[in-house]
């Protein structure tokens, strides 16, 4: 069984034994916390009830994706990033290039605003519908509550390659919305434990998803 990270002491003593976090980049992430928690009073960017929480519930709870990436991320696009969950987290930890996606103009302002005082040349705010945003090449894909899984692999294959990885935070029925999916879609994902939530799954998956017979018609 997974150790869960069970309080705000247990969630940034991992950061430090994970990361081994420059004292630049601490402060990047302490700062982000209390931005969020300061624009939270103006715009509902995550539930006030998970706040008192917010190294576990959101923190950790993003940097832990980096656990499942084998190898150098040449570019990260993080999809309906909303409060920056997990993108900016990601771009305060890796060098990167992350390109948020987020269509609702507020949350766009936010996240620039954000990205400018932690001083994060890395985050490209893509203000935009994800159909509308031109297609490249992603190392890693990742969505936090974007929409169900066949609508998501359905927008965002575009951008992937046969290296791409797929990382995308569920909640305890991971597993039953990955057996509606077409077959060969299931075998390019497995299901790992959360660190931050007992009854949260992770569905990570790699590689470009080939369409579907129904899809050609």
């Amino acid at each position: 069984m997974t150790d869960i990270l069970g309080s705000e002491e247990s969630a940034q003593q991992w950061f430090r034994d994970r990361f081994a976090l420059a004292p630049e980049r601490w402060g990047q992430l302490e700062e982000y916390g209390r931005l969020l928690t300061e624009e939270n009073e103006r715009q509902n960017l995550v539930a006030a009830s998970t706040l008192p929480n917010l190294w576990v519930r959101h923190l950790a709870d993003s940097a832990q994706l980096l656990n499942h990436v084998n190898g150098p991320i040449h570019s990260w696009m993080d999809l309906g990033s909303g409060a920056g969950l997990p993108g900016l987290v990601i771009a305060i930890l890796s060098d990167a290039p992350v390109y948020l996606v987020e269509s609702r103009k507020l949350r766009c302002q936010f996240l620039r605003d954000v990205a400018e005082k932690l001083n994060l040349p890395n985050v490209h705010v893509m203000e935009s519908r994800l159909e509308l945003v031109p297609s490249q090449p992603i190392s890693v894909i990742s969505a936090r509550a974007f929409a169900p899984l066949d609508k998501l692999m359905g927008l965002a294959r575009r951008f992937a390659t046969e290296e791409t990885v797929w990382l995308l935070p569920k909640g305890r029925n991971a597993q039953i919305e990955l057996a509606t999916m077409p077959q060969r879609w299931q075998t390019m994902f497995h299901v790992e434990q959360s660190l931050t939530d007992a009854d949260s799954r992770i569905l990570v998956g790699r590689g470009q998803f080939p369409t579907t017979k129904r899809e050609k018609k």
